[in-house]
């Protein structure tokens, strides 16, 4: 048995949308993992200052992991390992070893003045908080939450590796093992140790997220060792590759340092609101857009080596079409559900019916750029498999600066057009609510992202061009579908309120599965009468079982 789960987790997995399924599946199982976890956290501490300082302790741990671990990014690091397995293995095998060294000082060094001057750093971020009786905890945490880039810097690069072998098991079973240690955090390690406990938890998940792949890595013999003499001719290489990734990611971890820091300075709980939307609106943004953009990466990356420009093209646009083909249908349901998925997943102990609808209608605001989000994901792997970095780089920069002074000005009209804030309100049914100021950091974030989006489409065409007129019938299908969707699972949702006690769980948890189920019945329908063909790619990748693929035996190289 043990034998067979191995060589599970080693096959080798080739093809696009068997690939982008397997990632999905895991990305679903992982995500309900965070989702157990995120409503632990709303049990036990509510919407609150607890949650604000736990949110608000990420900020630079995740700023330092965006900045150095791009390092050891797998879009940066994947062309080049390729590059030198071509070469051979022990060529192979030296970078890796050069790379992880000088990452392995690099992160120490950042982390030890980072928590020298966590302190100052946190006053500065979050000058709100500084009177708060517990600001010394959130201080504790933020020096805790340190060693997370560390170990997730490390998992990045052996992540490198196994992509490059196509292990998309082991990859896929990471982020399942961090959201494991977090949950182990919340259980066992905050009774004892509080705020630090829960950052104790984190740090478990990221050390699972790291080991877990070191059995294959170890395998393939490509496991890296620190060498004190560095080679800096890659070093150099990969910093002046990485450095527009470094900036294009750090564009977007500071956009959402800046929204946070917004939150602040509303009313207790914002920054727990904008949290837990924003962690429900990943769900689908980690299944659809995050599991095709990895698992089309390695693929674009050799066919553009190679040269072909055309298999390019229709490699990018099958991803776009698939991506569409499943996130407009997502979103109308997270729009039309957005209440029952709220309840459903947060709603226990300290989460009461008002945080619910306060977090429900930021997940509305969220989830409307769910197509963008997921797109521009892909546009940027696209970009990044053809060594181009530095168009990103400056897409993703000015619109996060778009992004950030669109939400501040969102926040002063509200604040001050009393036409303007009623309207929003009204439209998301949350009039007799405090707080609701929060809801112009999500707009915001849509609307940037959107923005982010047509320059990068408008630089897409540029190139390639009319490479992407296959892609409206899919929108046209998509959208068309998902509209009939939304009207009938909204009219079930009426239907069914008369048939559950929607004050239970179990009531309106029914209430929403059921709606959900004709509603997605009702898409289908329409999608195989319209002979739609991204639902016959669906279904024949489906029918290809992925455990019919071969199986490579560890240790057996695949160049």
């Amino acid at each position: 048995m043990v034998k067979s789960f191995i060589n599970l987790i080693n096959k080798e997995v080739s093809g696009l949308h068997q690939a982008a399924y397997l990632l999905g599946v895991f990305a679903i199982f992982s995500q309900i993992l965070a989702l157990v976890r995120d409503r632990m956290l709303a049990s036990y501490f509510g919407v609150g200052t607890t949650l604000d300082l736990y949110y608000s302790a990420f900020r630079i741990p995740d700023i330092l992991f965006v900045s150095l671990a791009s390092i050891v990014s797998i879009s940066v690091l994947i062309p080049l390992i390729i590059e030198r397995l071509d070469k051979g293995k022990a060529e192979a095998k030296e970078f890796i070893n050069n790379v992880f060294s000088f990452f392995f000082f690099a992160i120490g060094f950042s982390a030890v003045l980072a928590f020298i001057f966590t302190p100052v750093l946190m006053r500065l971020l979050f000058p709100n908080f500084v009177s708060l009786y517990n600001f010394d905890e959130l201080i504790a945490l933020t020096r805790v939450l340190l060693l997370s880039p560390i170990f997730l810097g490390f998992s990045n690069l052996l992540a490198s590796i196994t992509q490059v072998y196509k292990r998309f098991f082991v990859y896929a079973m990471s982020p399942v093992a961090y959201n494991i240690g977090i949950i182990i955090g919340i259980i066992f390690f905050y009774p004892i140790w509080g705020l630090s406990g829960l950052g104790l938890g984190v740090i478990l998940g990221a050390f699972f997220h790291f080991a877990i792949q070191v059995p294959f890595v170890a395998s393939e013999r490509m496991l890296p060792s620190i060498r004190f003499y560095i080679k800096w001719k890659d070093i150099k290489n990969i910093i002046f590759t990485s450095l527009p990734r470094t900036i294009t990611v750090s564009s977007v971890e500071i956009t959402k340092l800046f929204m946070i820091s917004f939150a602040s300075f509303f009313i207790p709980g914002s920054v727990s609101v904008f949290n837990f939307s924003l962690n429900l609106q990943s769900v689908p943004l980690s299944i659809i857009g995050v599991s095709y953009s990895i698992a089309a990466f390695p693929t674009l990356s050799r066919i553009f080596s190679s040269g072909n420009k055309q298999q390019f093209v229709d490699q990018m646009v099958s991803s776009i079409r698939h991506i569409i083909f499943w996130s407009i249908p997502v979103t109308v349901l997270f729009i039309v559900l957005r209440a029952q998925i709220v309840r459903t997943i947060l709603g226990a102990g300290g989460f009461n019916w008002d945080a619910t609808r306060l977090t429900a209608a930021a997940l509305a605001l969220f989830v409307v750029s769910l197509i963008a989000q997921n797109l521009i994901t892909l546009f940027i792997r696209s970009y990044y498999s053809q060594g181009r970095t530095k168009t990103p780089l400056f897409m993703n920069l000015f619109s996060a600066i778009v992004t950030i002074i669109t939400t501040y000005y969102l926040v002063v009209l509200f604040q001050s057009n009393q036409f303007f804030r009623e309207f929003v309100e009204s439209l998301l049914k949350v009039s007799d609510l405090d707080g609701t100021v929060v809801l112009m950091l999500p707009l915001g974030f849509s609307m940037g992202a959107f923005f982010n989006l047509c320059i990068h489409w408008f630089a897409f065409e540029k190139d390639f061009k009319n490479s992407t007129a296959l892609v409206f019938r899919t929108f046209f299908h998509a959208f068309s579908s998902s509209i009939i969707m939304g009207v009938i699972t909204y009219k079930f949702l009426d239907v069914f309120d008369n048939v559950f006690n929607i004050t239970t769980l179990h009531g309106i948890f029914l209430q929403g599965f059921l709606s959900g189920i004709i509603g997605i019945a009702s898409a289908v329908l329409v999608l195989y009468l319209l002979k739609n063909r991204e639902l016959m790619e669906v279904w024949k990748a489906l029918h290809k079982k992925i455990w019919k693929v071969k199986v490579i035996v560890p240790g057996t190289d695949p160049q």
